[in-house]
């Protein structure tokens, strides 16, 4: 038994080392201004993923319950992020623009840069620590 216990125990070191570099992201939303449809939330580790030109890190989707939402993603390895979000107010699987190609739906970027186009991934990125951290994103 002592043999068998021993056996583990490199692997034991590997799972705290691993747990030891990974936090959380957790991300509160504000001004959620209609209270219908669904949220989507995406978190990207680079510039690759921001241009939807790879797969987002983590990707959570909520059903609009208030004029604020919290989303946590769990074990991220400590490194820079970027989150988008939109609010699919009536469901139909886009985010609904005008004529002019502006969003007439909820959308949002961490570090809520004020710009008139979608943030560049250097205006969005967001460092999270071994420890983890907490953003807030304000809809638009």
């Amino acid at each position: 038994m002592i043999r068998s216990l021993m056996n583990c125990l490199p692997y034991a070191c590997l799972l705290v080392a691993a747990s030891a570099n990974a936090g959380d992201l957790q991300v509160n939303l504000q001004d959620i201004r209609v209270q219908t449809g669904t949220l989507h939330m995406s978190v990207v580790d680079g510039p690759d993923g921001w241009n939807q030109k790879a797969k987002p890190v983590q990707a959570q989707s909520a059903k609009v319950t208030g004029d604020t939402a919290h989303f946590d993603f769990k074990n991220l390895p400590a490194g820079d992020y970027a989150v988008m979000v939109t609010q699919d107010e009536n469901d139909n699987g886009k985010l609904d623009t005008n004529m002019l190609g502006v969003p007439v739906e909820g959308y949002g970027f961490s570090n809520n840069p004020q710009v008139m186009r979608k943030p560049t991934w250097e205006e969005a990125r967001v460092h999270v620590p071994a420890e983890g951290s907490t953003i807030t994103i304000i809809l638009r």
